[in-house]
């Protein structure tokens, strides 16, 4: 097995794990470490957790952060305002982080740099060592989709930074080595002639983690993540607003329990009779036991939702909206239960809490679904044959 140095460079720090950038990172980073040596370097503009450096060294050579000050944010987001950036690339940006970064891909000479996310391809525009960028989620159409219900006073910054993000996106393509990216419908939307050229790096669940449990069941719904990020506060409305009164129609007893750490005050305001809001738990697994039935009524955002993977390979019964599914490409009726509606929603969360034996397959074809096809180990595998190649192609230079 080729042994290399692999450069790691992140927006975020890899922990807690409680968004999908985070736990794709952090998998990513356990999987490489068995055959390569990682030198991690993580953007940081929250509070550093007290855990994170010691559940990152077990992987890592060496582990680097890089603070991001809200004065520096405010500084830099106007730069991107006025250059023609996107914003939230100007908001990852620092000069001080650049020269950081050069100082110890310098110091390190490594033989591959792994980026993910645009919002980090900037500080390696100028740097020619071999480099794989994981766009990971399509940014440019993620905003697109937040302009219809956006304020009317942010609609003109949403329609800039999804103009700035396209071009940006194209552009990206063109400075790195090799692309990646979570799933075909991602990378359809793209917009560069050459997308084909993009490769799919599924998401995984970790299966030994994720596994199913018995317990007695509480909640009749689920729905989790991480529920500041604004399609999981929009699918929480939604929900809340137009599926369940059609529910409590037919069953007026049904509960919800919406879970997730950094509940936004609009999701905070959801809760009422039969309507439980958690905020962050310490064991999510607990809640998909106690489930009878999972819920990921996205209706904005891209990319393959980790929530549906968890829930899948606990063996709860999921429905999901058709936009999601696009990604995770489970058969509708037999694996998961999809819908395009409201009344469609609430039709397939009938069904299945009145019908155990629908409920049952459903659960034990997702149950199979995922664990046959989502695995960090494969889907690291794949990362890893894409820039081995790179390394192999520099060595026959």
């Amino acid at each position: 097995m080729l042994d290399m140095k692999i450069f790691v460079l992140l927006p975020r720090i890899p922990y807690p794990i409680e968004k999908g950038d985070k736990l794709r990172a952090f998998n990513h980073i356990r999987y490489l470490s068995g055959n390569h040596t990682l030198v991690l370097c993580a953007l940081n503009d929250d509070r550093e957790h007290p855990e994170a450096r010691k559940s990152l060294q077990q992987y890592c050579d060496e582990i680097h952060f890089i603070r991001l000050t809200r004065l520096s944010i405010f500084i830099n987001v106007l730069r991107a305002l006025f250059s023609g950036k996107p914003l939230q690339v100007g908001y990852f940006y620092s000069k001080k982080g650049k020269r950081k970064i050069n100082k110890l891909l310098k110091k390190h000479k490594p033989d591959h740099i792994f980026c993910q996310l645009v919002r980090s391809a900037e500080y390696l525009n100028d740097v020619t060592i071999p480099k794989t960028l994981d766009y990971q989620d399509v940014f440019s159409m993620g905003v697109q989709r937040r302009i219809k219900s956006a304020p009317f006073y942010l609609k003109p910054v949403f329609k800039m930074e999804y103009k700035r993000l396209l071009h940006y996106e194209y552009t990206a393509f063109e400075r790195f080595d090799h692309k990646v990216i979570i799933s075909k419908p991602d990378r359809d939307l793209i917009p560069h002639p050459e997308r084909e050229k993009i490769h799919i790096i599924p998401n995984g669940v970790d299966q030994d983690f994720f596994k199913p449990v018995e317990r007695e069941k509480k909640y009749d719904l689920i729905f989790t993540g991480n529920m500041g990020y604004p399609p999981n506060i929009n699918g929480s409305e939604y929900l809340v607003h137009e599926i369940m009164p059609l529910v409590w129609k037919e069953r007026p007893e049904t509960n919800v329990a919406i879970v997730g750490a950094n509940p936004h005050q609009r999701v905070k305001a959801l809760a009422r009779d039969k309507i439980e809001v958690t905020g962050w738990v310490e064991d999510i697994r607990e809640y998909y036991a106690h489930a009878r039935t999972f819920i990921a009524p996205m209706q904005i955002g891209t990319g393959l939702q980790n929530k549906l993977l968890e829930a899948m390979a606990m063996k709860i019964p999921s429905i999901t909206s058709a936009l999601a599914n696009g990604a995770l490409n489970a058969q509708n009726g037999k694996e998961i239960m999809v819908a395009e509606s409201a009344p469609e929603f609430a039709f397939h969360i009938l069904q299945l809490l009145s019908n155990d034996e629908l409920a049952h397959s459903i659960a034990e074809n997702g149950y199979t679904f995922v664990t046959r096809h989502y695995n960090w180990a494969n889907a690291t595998a794949k990362l890893e044959g894409i820039m081995k190649s790179s390394a192999s192609e520099k060595n026959l230079k």
